[in-house]
């Protein structure tokens, strides 16, 4: 019979911690876009991670896999990519005379959609449904994923040749989206004179197992938010509404998201409320991708939203 003692804040707190100690032995000088990375997972959403190639996008997804102890599976995109070779096919059989059907990469715990901007939007958009339900539809059936499920895409940056904007109705099924840059010196010099990547990687043990990690972010459902933080996050999103800033502002689906991630983030801190620093810390993170600033401004959205947190005052 399973254990239902549920571990207090500060004990889960240790153990992301400690899961989170690991993947700084793997991904150095970048604590602060592991630690997004890791409440984008504890908040059940999907991430998005926008760089430059050879900065450490995929390096970063299979040591989040290997810690927390989940399946992975990698679909690299490309221009030639089909939704069934994401989804899965159903093939003849003529012994049973009858289809069978063989799941795609889909049907793991974490599963890294590289390079997402260089398919077709056809091949986009097969991952919808499966982001937002946590299922999918094929040859009219439903088929559930597996739990827990975390879609970690990658994408070069816009200018680079060879690639498919990602719609917006795809950007919005990302929680967050985070940017790596490059090391700095000192992170730099680690990597060089360090063990190589990939057999550190093939080393780890899992820190947390995947029914701990499930229970995880069922804690994080139950974090408190006050009335007075709900009317802050309220306003921040109302902020953006602002036609004379952004195109469109965000969504319903974001607000929620940004609740969710900031519970997350005070379990991570260790506590069972959300402070006014757990929004804002996560705040630029969850808009920066769905938020166009308009024509007559020269600051990009990240910049726009950081000047919005500094003139919003808590309420």
């Amino acid at each position: 019979m399973l254990d239902q003692t549920i571990p207090s804040p500060e004990s889960m707190q240790k153990s992301i911690h400690t899961a989170i100690s690991i993947i700084e032995t793997i991904i150095v000088g970048k604590p602060e876009q592991i630690r997004l990375a890791v409440c984008c997972l504890l908040s059940s959403g999907h991430c998005l991670i926008e760089d430059l190639p050879g900065v450490g996008k995929t390096t970063l997804s299979h040591a989040l896999a290997k810690v927390f102890g989940l399946n992975f599976s990698r679909i690299q995109f490309t221009s030639d990519l089909l939704p069934a070779d994401i989804l899965g096919v159903s093939i003849f059989d003529p012994k049973s005379q009858a289809f069978n059907f063989h799941p795609g990469p889909i049907f793991s715990n974490c599963v890294l959609a590289d390079e997402m901007n260089r398919a077709t939007p056809k091949t986009q958009s097969a991952l919808l449904e499966a982001m937002e339900e946590r299922q999918i539809t094929i040859d009219g059936s439903t088929k559930k994923l597996q739990q827990p499920f975390f879609v970690i895409g990658t994408q070069n940056p816009l200018d680079q040749s060879g690639t498919f904007p990602l719609p917006e109705s795809q950007l919005d099924r990302f929680m967050m989206k985070l940017n790596l840059g490059y090391p700095d010196e000192k992170a730099e010099r680690e990597l060089l004179s360090g063990q190589n990547r990939q057999h550190l990687i093939h080393n780890l043990q899992p820190a947390i197992t995947t029914e701990n990690l499930i229970q995880l972010q069922n804690a994080v459902e139950e974090i408190h938010v006050s009335d007075a933080l709900l009317d802050y996050v309220q306003l921040l999103v109302s902020e953006t509404r602002n036609k004379q800033l952004f195109v469109y502002g965000l969504s319903p689906r974001a607000a929620l998201s940004l609740l969710r991630a900031a519970r997350a983030w005070a379990l991570m801190n260790g506590r069972n409320f959300v402070e006014p620093g757990d929004i804002k810390a996560v705040f630029i993170s969850i808009s920066n991708h769905r938020l166009i600033p308009t024509e007559q401004h020269s600051k990009n959205s990240t910049s726009l939203v950081e000047t919005l947190l500094q003139q919003i005052s808590i309420p």
